[in-house]
């Protein structure tokens, strides 16, 4: 099979005069080009003029932005609506993803834009999500009102199917005008959450686009990156300080880089009852989309002293892989990543001379797992299901394992009883992770959460406040003050 499909959202231009560039993408014996836009810096400063935020937008309620929003992601929650299938269809071969990792992937994600989700994720960030929409009495006095900024750039990264979805809701919501530049890696699924924005709201879709540029290529990224007022951009840290030099100084630049996550399994929850069904759930964590999130597991440390060993939840570990792998094969790799699992299992076979690493599986296997008999400190793996166990006597060790990498902590997935929960809770939020979650949970999560331990919505927002005394003072001059 072999398909044409268009990316991309472009109100204000006339399609005829939209430049494309053809990627094709080819997996599971099938090819899908996809028409990138290609646009001229004139037409991205049109597009940037036509899009920034206008009266309109800034008149629309919360409630309406948070309903267009909803009937977007039910259309897509439907398996039986034509961009739903044409999901289905399309996103495997594009992202190399198999069709049920991307159809359950879907449907997880996609009710976090549901109305109630949209709800909680505005209540998370502001106490009274009515300032978004006019001022609102303030508790220390005087009135308050955030506002979103006029133009809100994404620059988006990856090959997780919808991923984007998140920033672009939070611009919506603090109704900023929102360009967002698609990854080359997944090109489809933003463009089409927002051509049903604009079905089921017009006005709200003529301030919302999708595009795509070359990066560093200057003309059209130039124009974008000088119109923007607020720019949210993702990938690795090297791109993003390459990015951060462009913008101009008054810009306000939200970057969010690599991250690193990892799991721990206490001592309480290694019985015979627990350890299987616990394994299947970290193996679901790993082999979601690959590790390619930042949330996904790269080592577990497994405590000792249970009556399920370290030794013996890696062979559970492993086993659970294996089965994902007939239910869910791995997406093909390419060279370069094929390469970096095999430099990772060659460490380990290094390592295993001396006794301190068993290595589980065969290096023909669409999955890896070592375990490690000592404490060791947490070090990325080769990804696409490729992880380490680690046995250490004590949990409470963990957190100087986890520490010299603190810039890139993010994800804690934590097996344990309650009080041991949130004493470790505290040492590792103190070596800087930001969000501790179930095992199983990982690679989900919930709406309204503090993504890199910032605010989604209140980073996006200027307040402003009217001081008790300029009120105050306007009472001297009401007409009944005489």
């Amino acid at each position: 099979m072999s398909v044409l499909e268009q990316a991309g959202h472009l109100p204000g231009l006339p399609a005829e005069r939209i430049g494309r560039r053809i990627v094709e993408h080819r997996a599971w014996g099938e090819t899908v080009a996809v028409a990138l836009p290609d646009l001229d810096e004139d037409q991205a400063k049109a597009l940037c003029e036509h899009v920034r935020a206008r009266a309109t937008l800034r008149r629309m309620e919360t409630a309406r932005i948070v309903a267009a929003i909803d009937r977007a992601s039910a259309c897509l929650l439907d398996r039986t609506h034509p961009v739903r299938r044409k999901a289905e269809a399309l996103l495997p071969v594009v992202t190399g993803y198999d069709r049920e990792t991307v159809r359950l992937g879907l449907s997880s994600y996609l009710k976090t834009f549901r109305r109630p989700q949209l709800l909680r994720f505005l209540a998370e960030d502001f106490s009274n999500p009515g300032v978004l929409d006019g001022f609102q009495p303030a508790v220390k006095g005087g009135f308050v009102r955030a506002r979103g900024p006029d133009l809100l750039l994404h620059v988006w990264a990856g090959n997780v199917p919808a991923l984007p979805l998140w920033s672009l809701v939070s611009g919506l919501l603090v109704k900023a005008g929102s360009i967002g530049k698609l990854a080359s890696a997944e090109p489809l699924t933003a463009g089409w959450f927002a051509h049903l924005i604009a079905e089921a709201d017009p006005e709200l879709g003529e301030c919302l686009a999708v595009t795509w540029w070359k990066g560093g290529a200057g003309g059209a990224e130039g124009a974008f990156l000088g119109e923007a007022d607020c720019i949210m951009a993702y990938g690795g840290n090297e791109t993003l300080a390459a990015l951060r030099a462009k913008v101009p100084v008054t810009t306000r630049f939200l970057p969010h880089g690599h991250r690193i996550g990892f799991a721990m399994v206490a001592r309480e929850a290694l019985d015979s009852r627990r350890a299987g069904p616990l394994a299947r759930l970290a193996a679901q964590d790993i082999a979601r989309y690959e590790q390619q999130g930042c949330y996904a597991p790269q080592m577990l440390f497994v405590e000792r002293g249970a009556p399920v060993a370290p030794d013996e939840f890696a062979r559970h570990l492993a086993h659970e892989l294996a089965a994902l792998a007939s239910r869910h094969p791995r997406r093909r790799l390419d060279p370069g990543e094929a390469a970096t699992i095999a430099a990772w299992r060659s460490s380990h076979e290094m390592r295993a001379l001396d006794g301190g690493a068993t290595l589980l599986g065969d290096p023909a296997d669409p999955w890896s797992v070592v375990l490690l008999d000592a404490a060791t400190a947490l070090s990325p793996s080769g990804l696409n299901r490729s992880v380490a166990v680690v046995a250490v006597e004590d949990l409470a060790e963990v957190p100087a394992l986890v520490a010299p990498h603190r810039a890139y902590l993010q994800t804690a997935g934590i097996a344990a009883a309650p009080a041991r929960l949130f004493a470790l809770a505290e040492d590792l939020a103190a070596v800087g992770v930001t969000r501790i979650t179930a095992i199983g949970r990982m690679t989900a999560p919930e709406a309204g959460w503090h993504h890199d331990g910032r605010f989604s919505l209140l980073d996006l927002v200027t307040m402003t406040e009217i001081d008790a005394g300029a009120e105050a003072a306007a009472e001297g001059f009401a007409p009944y003050a005489d």
